[in-house]
C-alpha cells in the first residue's frame, strides 16, 4: 500500500509565504512525477506544479515565477516553495505521485488526503 501525507499547510496573510511538504511512505519502487494539485471550493482540482523523476518541472501559468516544486534526494518527498501568495491560491492542497510499485507493474496515481492553504487579503 502507497500513502502519501502533506504538511505544511495553514493560515498567511497576502504576499506571505508557506511551504507545503508531501512524504510517499509504503510498497514503492519508483516514482516518476510528484506533483501538487489545488481545488478551491465550487472549482475543479488543478495543477499547480509536477516535477519528474528527471527534474524537470512544469507550472501552472497563475503560479509560476512564485511557487517552486522541488524533491528531495530519496525521491520519495516533494516540497512546494509558495511566495507572494495571493487571496486566489486559497485552496485544499493535494499531492500526487505516479507510482511504480514493483518492477513489473505499471505506473498508478496516489493522492494525499489534502492541506489546507488560506491566504488572507
Amino acid at each position: 500500500q502507497v500513502q502519501l501525507v502533506e504538511s505544511g499547510g495553514g493560515l498567511v496573510q497576502a504576499g506571505g509565504s508557506l511551504t507545503l511538504s508531501c512524504a510517499a511512505s509504503g510498497r514503492i519502487f519508483s516514482i516518476d512525477t510528484m506533483g501538487w494539485y489545488r481545488q478551491a471550493p465550487g472549482k475543479q482540482r488543478e495543477l499547480v506544479a509536477v516535477v519528474a523523476a528527471s527534474g524537470t518541472t512544469n507550472y501552472a501559468d497563475t503560479v509560476k515565477g512564485r511557487f517552486t516544486i522541488s524533491r528531495d534526494n530519496t525521491w520519495k518527498s516533494a516540497y512546494l516553495q509558495m511566495n507572494s501568495l495571493k487571496p486566489e491560491d486559497t485552496a485544499v492542497y493535494y499531492c500526487k505521485g505516479v507510482v511504480r510499485v514493483n518492477r513489473f507493474s505499471g505506473l498508478s496515481d496516489y493522492w494525499g488526503q489534502g492541506t489546507q492553504v488560506t491566504v488572507s487579503s
